[in-house]
């Protein structure tokens, strides 16, 4: 069983970055302004004239007819790109999905509640599944993975906003308190051949000692590709 869009998706090449939340993207011609549903940057790359997929909105109230969900860091010319799901929104609508249909029962199995959205200490978790807590995370501020030589880069500073990571992590690990499991969960919307720490945040060590303290608690800590 597979996720489907309503639609499919449209291709289209992206002009510029407007702000962190629109792009203009040229479609079939012509010029449109598009939702980014990730306000931080990608990667270290410079998107314009980068190809993208976008998804079309059914919703006429809405302000942007469509949505960034991949970008390429392909030559034009191939005919088998490699995309790069950047939409770290719909990552929880994914989970949603496989958790419905008991595609992860590798991870977790035996339920048959699921809670989105549920407060926990001072933090909202994306998920309890029966007794266990799962919150869900898209890295996007690294990617892990080749570009051909047409995709242009800049340079980028180390990522400092580590707070809300942090808060979520901890609120975790607390949950162990009364729940056998908690579970971490780290979503690559693209082919991603392993996970690195290659440029650390600013705040690196007081992250990792929060990470080591909570696994040694019970925190699961997963990663899955979609």
């Amino acid at each position: 069983m597979k996720y489907l869009f309503e639609k499919p998706l449209k291709e289209g090449i992206i002009l510029k970055r407007n702000n962190q939340f629109t792009l203009d993207v040229k479609i079939n011609g012509a010029i449109e302004k598009v939702h980014c549903p990730t306000t931080g940057r990608i990667g270290n790359i410079d998107l314009k004239n980068v190809e993208c997929l976008l998804s079309d909105s059914t919703n006429p109230k809405r302000k942007t007819k469509y949505t960034l969900e991949a970008i390429s860091v392909s030559n034009p010319n191939k005919i088998n790109k490699k995309w790069v799901g950047i939409n770290q929104i719909a990552s929880n609508k994914y989970i949603d999905f496989f958790l419905k249909n008991h595609l992860l029962n590798e991870m977790i199995n035996d339920y048959s509640e699921i809670k989105r959205e549920v407060k926990l200490g001072n933090s909202k978790l994306d998920f309890l599944v029966e007794n266990t807590y799962i919150e869900v995370k898209t890295p996007l501020q690294r990617l892990q993975i080749e570009y051909d030589d047409n995709i242009k880069t800049k340079k980028t500073t180390p990522f400092s906003s580590t707070e809300r990571f942090k808060k979520h992590i901890n609120e975790l690990a607390s949950s162990l308190d009364f729940n056998k499991k908690a579970i971490l969960l780290n979503v690559f919307q693209y082919d991603n051949p392993g996970y690195k720490i290659i440029n650390p945040s600013t705040n690196y060590k007081e992250i990792k000692e929060s990470v080591e303290k909570s696994i040694k608690k019970g925190i699961e800590i997963l990663a899955s590709k979609y």
